[in-house]
C-alpha cells in the first residue's frame, strides 16, 4: 500500500509531524505531533495541534492513533489534546520504560510517574503490527538515540523519528542517558534494509547550508550518501564520529520542560493548589 502522507513543519522546533492515511477509505494516524510552547513566558497553546485537528477534520479522516517515535527533548508532545479531541489512542515503544525510569527521579517525580508505560495507552514490542483501518502498520525498534525509539512502517513508507536524517545531516545524537553510538548505528542499518525504494520520512530537519527545509529521502538515496550511515561508512568509524561530536553539543532547549511532561504522555502537569501548574527545573543536572 502507498499511504497519503502529509507533512506539516513546526518552524520553533523543526519537528515534521505526519498525518498518514489510507488511499481508499477515512482512516489516519498522526505521528509526532507538537504542543506550542514558549519557554521565556511559560505559555503553552494548541493552536497548532487545533490547526491540525481542523485539516483532519475538513478531510473527514478518522484518526485511531496517535504516534509517537520516541519520548522527544526538544518539544512538548501535543498527543493528549489531540488524542481527547478526536477521539485517539496514544501509542509509543516500549522502551519508554526505561526512559521513564531514569527521567522520573530526575525531575523527584517518582510519586506522580510510575516507570510502568501507563500514561500511554498502548506500549508497542518490537516487531509488533497493529491496523488502523485498511494501513498495516508495522513497528520496528530503534534504540540509540533513545531506549524508546521506534520506527513505524506502513506500506512503503517508514516514518524514523530521530534515527536517521536525511543525508546530508546524518544521524541523531546519542549521549542522552540511556543513548548508545552502536546501538544506533545498528538501528539504522535495520532501517536501511529495508526495500531500496522504501519512502523515509524524518521527524527534523535543520536545513544545512541553508537549504529548503525537507523530510522525505529513500533507502537507496541514503544507503549511497547519508554523510554518517552511507553503505562505506563502517560501524567503528560511525562509534567514534559520533561520541567525538555529541561532546560538543549543548543540550536542546526545551530539554528540562518536554521531557517532563512527555514521559508522561505528553501531559502538562497538574495544578497546584494555586490553580497554576508548575514545571521543574533540576539544577546542574547536565
Amino acid at each position: 500500500m502507498k499511504p497519503v502522507v502529509d507533512p506539516i513543519l513546526d518552524p520553533a522546533s523543526k519537528t515534521i509531524t505526519y498525518i498518514v492515511s489510507d488511499p481508499n477509505g477515512r482512516d489516519a494516524v498522526i505521528i509526532d505531533p507538537v504542543l506550542d510552547f514558549d519557554a521565556t513566558s511559560g505559555r503553552a497553546s494548541t493552536d497548532s495541534a487545533d490547526a491540525l485537528i481542523a485539516q483532519v477534520r475538513a478531510r473527514g479522516l478518522e484518526v485511531g492513533w496517535i504516534l509517537e517515535t520516541h519520548a522527544h527533548a526538544d518539544h512538548i508532545t501535543a498527543a493528549p489534546h489531540l488524542a481527547e479531541q478526536l477521539g485517539a489512542q496514544i501509542g509509543i515503544g516500549a522502551g519508554i520504560i526505561d526512559v521513564q525510569k531514569t527521567f522520573a527521579p530526575l525531575y523527584g517525580l517518582e510519586a506522580e510517574i510510575a516507570p510502568d508505560g501507563g500514561d500511554f495507552d498502548r506500549l508497542f514490542a518490537d516487531g509488533e503490527r497493529f491496523a488502523c483501518g485498511a494501513l498495516d502498520i508495522e513497528v520496528i525498534a530503534t534504540p540509540g538515540h533513545t531506549p524508546a525509539c521506534v520506527v513505524y512502517r506502513i506500506g512503503d513508507t517508514a516514518f524514523c523519528g530521530d534515527t536517521i536524517f536525511m543525508p546530508d545531516f546524518g544521524s541523531a545524537r546519542c549521549d542522552f542517558p540511556g543513548g548508545d553510538a552502536r546501538q544506533l548505528y545498528h538501528s539504522a542499518k535495520r532501517i536501511l534494509a529495508l526495500p531500496p525504494e522504501t519512502r523515509l520520512f524524518i521527524c527534523h530537519d535543520y536545513a544545512p547550508g541553508g537549504r529548503d527545509y525537507a523530510w522525505e529521502t529513500t533507502v537507496a538515496e541514503e544507503r549511497a550518501s547519508n554523510i554518517h550511515l552511507a553503505d562505506d561508512h563502517d560501524e567503528e568509524d560511525f562509534v567514534e564520529m559520533r561520541t567525538t561530536r555529541d561532546a560538543k553539543l549543548r543540550p536542546p532547549g526545551l530539554l528540562l520542560p518536554a521531557l517532563q511532561c512527555n514521559i508522561r504522555g505528553g501531559r502538562l502537569p497538574p495544578a497546584g493548589p494555586d490553580g497554576v501548574a508548575y514545571l521543574r527545573l533540576p539544577l546542574n543536572a547536565f
